[in-house]
């Protein structure tokens, strides 16, 4: 290692500290931006494909709403309802259906209250189907989920949460066979689930209690009425010509207008993920665009700096020059210039991006999970991405030392040394 070479090389760049810093500046701020847009980008990714992950993708669900149109003697703005009888029209009459999954809910997110003991707490409960569990699948760690039996019969049993299990027994008790009330009624646990998600959105899933649909419907009053009801195809089923067929089946049993665009509502998770990924892959490029121009703006700082640096040292070139100094030398010493100020400026935005990626993580992870799973997993960053651009910008800056090094070549020792 030429130990001269490199004093040489740190003495040429605390001559002016001032343009120094602010020419580090631009490359720091580059790399610092492009590291922070990749790790939140990549948060929102994780968290979103972490909220959908969990779910049959090849799924479509249904819930009622009010129409707009006027049709068959009705007035807009009349309220829908699903019935179990529309569940089994949809599993008789589609092609591709794997499984139709009715559901009571009283409101999305409504919670009541489960009392056991003195311990009395808010958790979300719904009445369901054994079919429910491959629509979002889980781990039944204990016991077993609802089956054909539990609705026949009417049973008063409930399948509850980790979350719920935590928080009603202690560690060292058994759930299984203890009895709960829900809103005052006796139920009697038969199993509990772990969420295959992770995270808060896992949290959030199992903070619920499934009962049996039919036993539900008869403790809200509800006869045969549902609140919504979700719709599993085969693989091989487009999943939106499918739920385009669904909904006209759906709009003519309802009298609802062909045209209206009210009356039922719809989530097709399929299509939401197509569209979210490639929101994601639009983000990335932005990223990178953005990340890049910066980086650019950057390295020609550290071209320019360099010109200036060498038209201020032409005598020194020139002496250098008659005194045999090879023209390689000049060239590599420049050269080097340029890659040390690009790649101490770009190792410190790096270092600084990932350490506010760090802080922000962890505050994002400690936060409580209120209202719904969570959409974003907090920010993320693939550090080999992250390091290969800071070497690629090392070698750019390299090739942008390269014309201030011809202009130094250029420089005549006779011309040099009548410089000023």
């Amino acid at each position: 290692m030429n130990m001269d070479r490199w004093n040489e090389v740190f003495e040429t760049l605390q001559r002016n500290k001032l343009r120094t810093f602010l020419t580090a500046l631009g490359v720091f701020w580059g790399v610092f931006m492009l590291v922070i847009m990749l790790g939140f980008g990549r948060g929102l990714e994780t968290g979103t494909v972490g909220s959908l992950s969990g779910w049959a993708k090849n799924a479509v669900s249904f819930w009622p709403a009010h129409t707009t149109m006027a049709h068959a003697g009705h007035k807009p703005g009349r309220r829908i309802k699903f019935s179990m009888d529309d569940a089994e029209v949809v599993q008789g009459r589609l092609q591709g259906v794997r499984i139709v999954a009715p559901r009571i809910t009283q409101g999305w997110g409504s919670t009541r209250t489960v009392t056991r003991g003195n311990k009395t707490e808010m958790f979300q409960v719904t009445g369901d189907v054994p079919e429910y569990r491959f629509l979002e699948p889980m781990d039944i760690t204990d016991g077993r989920f609802l089956n054909p039996n539990d609705l026949a019969d009417y049973r008063k049993v409930v399948v509850i949460g980790r979350m719920v299990k935590n928080a009603l027994f202690r560690e060292d008790e058994k759930p299984i066979g203890q009895t709960l009330k829900v809103n005052g009624v006796p139920v009697t646990i038969i199993g509990v689930f772990k969420s295959n998600q992770e995270g808060d959105r896992a949290e959030w899933f199992e903070n619920r209690l499934y009962m049996p649909i039919t036993t539900f419907a008869r403790m809200t009053g509800r006869a045969d009425g549902v609140d919504q009801f979700t719709v599993l195809f085969e693989d091989r089923i487009n999943s939106e010509k499918a739920e385009a067929e669904l909904r006209g089946l759906l709009k003519r049993r309802h009298d609802i207008h062909p045209e209206d665009g009210g009356g039922i509502d719809s989530w097709n998770r399929e299509k939401d993920f197509r569209k979210f990924m490639g929101l994601f892959d639009g983000i990335a490029a932005l990223s990178w665009a953005v990340g890049i121009m910066t980086l650019l703006a950057g390295v020609l700082g550290v071209s320019n700096i360099l010109m200036i640096s060498v038209a201020e040292r032409t005598r020194e070139i020139g002496i250098r020059k008659a005194i045999g100094a090879r023209p390689s030398s000049i060239l590599a010493q420049i050269v080097q210039e340029a890659m040390v100020l690009t790649g101490l400026a770009g190792g410190l935005g790096l270092v600084a991006g990932v350490g506010l990626l760090v802080v922000a993580k962890t505050i994002v992870q400690s936060m409580p999970s209120e209202g719904g799973p969570s959409f974003f997993a907090g920010p993320d960053l693939d550090l080999s991405k992250a390091l290969l651009a800071t070497l690629v910008l090392t070698v750019a800056g390299g090739l942008a030392g390269i014309a201030p090094a011809r202009t130094a070549l250029a420089v005549k020792p006779v011309e040099a040394l009548a410089h000023d």
